[in-house]
């Protein structure tokens, strides 16, 4: 059944626990918010990802709403549409994860599915720190297995979008290698940045490391200062340029 095809149905913004308060056997599944402004779209893809076993944790149609949603519910994944009505999903990026963050604690992922496939908003998008860039054209099991990829760490991109992003990745790195220093890493922080740049999660890197969340969260924000870039994107990008993605 396409997305158009399924019923209208009501959808509250924020979702909780389960009524009996039963708790899943197993991994946890990953807690997803669906941020589109419309309704249709919103609740046939939140329900695509209900049955394939994520959690959708709250839905939201604008700026506003999503940054009130993300606060409350803390989720590892936020699939987010780029045109909102008052404003851009650019701006919900930056406030997740940009240098001046607005909602603190945010430390999952954001994949971006939009209409558009232009050159310059899937730039922006990745510039800001998207983990991935999917257009609203792909059938419904090709957008459910990018939720599944980016929310395992992996940068996902429609069928050419890749090759974009690559391309501007490598220019970066060009740039950024023109440098003539870098900042001298703790041996703590380099661990965490091999962990990064591998693609495990701030939580999955601390049960790693025997540490706690927020230790983690500290070593990323200082790595993030010392190294003067913007994001986990960027520092993904920058791992990768020097290797720490093959160490053991």
């Amino acid at each position: 059944m396409s997305h158009a095809d399924r019923p209208r149905g009501g959808r509250p913004e924020v979702r909780g626990p389960a009524a009996d308060g039963s708790a899943a056997q197993g991994p946890a599944p990953a807690r997803v918010v669906v941020v589109d402004d419309h309704p249709l779209w919103r609740e046939a893809l939140s329900r695509d990802l209900d049955q394939a076993g994520f959690m959708v944790v709250g839905t939201a149609g604008s700026v506003a709403q999503a940054l009130r949603v993300v606060a409350a519910t803390r989720p590892d994944l936020v699939v987010l549409d780029l045109t909102l009505p008052d404003g851009s999903g650019v701006e919900v990026i930056q406030a997740l994860l940009g240098p001046a963050a607005t909602v603190g604690g945010f430390t999952g992922a954001v994949l971006i599915v939009s209409a558009s496939g232009e050159q310059a908003d899937v730039l922006a998008a990745v510039r800001a720190g998207a983990s991935g860039y999917v257009v609203k054209s792909a059938r419904p099991e090709e957008l459910v297995d990018a939720v599944r990829r980016t929310a395992a760490g992996v940068a996902v991109f429609s069928a050419g979008l890749a090759a974009l992003v690559l391309g501007e990745m490598s220019r970066a790195a060009r740039d950024a290698a023109a440098t003539p220093s870098t900042p001298r890493l703790t041996a703590r922080e380099i661990e965490v940045l091999r962990l990064v740049a591998k693609g495990l999660s701030a939580r999955d890197a601390a049960r790693r490391l025997g540490v706690s969340h927020r230790t983690v969260q500290n070593h990323v924000h200082n790595v993030l200062g010392k190294l003067q870039l913007r994001n986990r994107v960027e520092l993904t990008r920058f791992a990768v340029r020097e290797g720490y993605d093959d160490a053991s």
